[in-house]
């Protein structure tokens, strides 16, 4: 009996050895760097199993032992804990920050930016063309309705769920631009100030102008002069589309709700999307008398208070352009 024993015993021992040598090799493995030599971006199919992520994750050169691998989902955890999505795998990874960045849900961020100025028409466009974005647009956006600037994405978000969330993105900045608004505004709501905004973005790209240009736009409203702003009557004649061609005399005069040459005020709507910087600029005017402003030739305009100051430097902005050849 006691040799019995003895030999049981000795088996126990072996087969504890040979347990805790597997064991030791796996976790090696489990932990030391991966063969991947840079970093490298994968995208994880949605419904992918284990096997076919160890499978892809080896073909894709990021590690050398799918078993390995598999086993530690098992051992470490629920297999449905790994998330499908974009990852940027770090060079060297081991089996275990691999496993990490899955679970975790790393998924990489992707970005694209929209200008200032564009017509929604326009921004759709360059959403159609963004990789990464899947699923169809919006039919139709209102001109406006979209702000401008940076947004992060990951692979695989909804073409219309970006679109909500720029709409959203504009509602809040013209929600704050208007509670902090100088006092004495010649405008009733929130609408008036975006559409104003569009004028002065499409009017100059400079940051130092937009308020200059928002003073001119502000005291002529006070005053109840026609605002006479070119960008409206471009956009009255080919609304959402660049006109694609200088404006004539007869432009000027051309019967569009937008032409600010013709009606009076504001026109119904905005004629762009404007940037935050505008939107502030159409609340904070300058505190200015001018009422004229024209190209000066550099990139900026020459501001005037009355028409003879005015009228000056539309001759020197005609000689400029006569000395270019234009």
């Amino acid at each position: 009996m006691g040799r019995l024993i003895l030999i049981f015993l000795t088996l126990l021992m072996m087969v504890g050895a040979a347990f805790g040598g597997l064991y030791a090799w796996g976790y090696a493995r489990f932990v030391e760097p991966g063969p991947l030599s840079s970093d490298r971006t994968i995208l994880i199919a949605k419904g992918s199993g284990v096997a076919a992520i160890a499978r892809q994750l080896q073909d894709l050169g990021i590690l050398n032992n799918p078993q390995v691998f598999q086993v530690a989902v098992r051992l470490t955890g629920d297999g449905q804990g790994l998330r499908a999505g974009e990852y940027l795998i770090p060079a060297s990874a081991s089996i275990r920050d691999v496993l990490d960045i899955l679970r975790q849900g790393k998924t990489l961020a992707r970005r694209f930016t929209i200008a200032e100025g564009l017509t929604s028409d326009s921004v759709l466009d360059q959403l159609a063309a963004v990789e990464g974005l899947l699923g169809p647009l919006p039919h139709r956006v209102a001109e406006g309705d979209l702000l401008p600037e940076t947004y992060y994405f990951s692979y695989g978000d909804q073409r219309a769920d970006v679109v909500e969330r720029m709409r959203q993105a504009m509602r809040e900045a013209l929600a704050e631009v208007w509670a902090g608004r100088a006092e004495g505004l010649p405008l009733k709501t929130p609408e008036e100030a975006l559409i104003l905004a569009s004028l002065i973005e499409k009017e100059t790209g400079l940051v130092g102008e937009r308020v200059r240009v928002a003073a001119v736009f502000v005291n002529r409203l006070r005053k109840g002069m026609r605002l006479q702003s070119d960008p409206t009557v471009s956009y009255g004649l080919s609304p959402g589309v660049p006109l694609g061609r200088p404006l004539t005399r007869a432009d000027l005069q051309s019967q569009t709700p937008y032409n600010t040459y013709v009606i009076k005020g504001l026109p119904p709507g905005p004629i762009c999307n404007p940037g935050r910087a505008s939107l502030e600029a159409a609340v904070h005017p300058a505190r200015t008398q001018d009422l004229y402003f024209v190209a000066d030739g550099q990139g900026g305009h020459s501001f005037a208070r009355t028409l003879t100051e005015h009228n000056k430097n539309v001759v020197k902005w005609r000689r400029l352009q006569k000395a270019a050849g234009n």
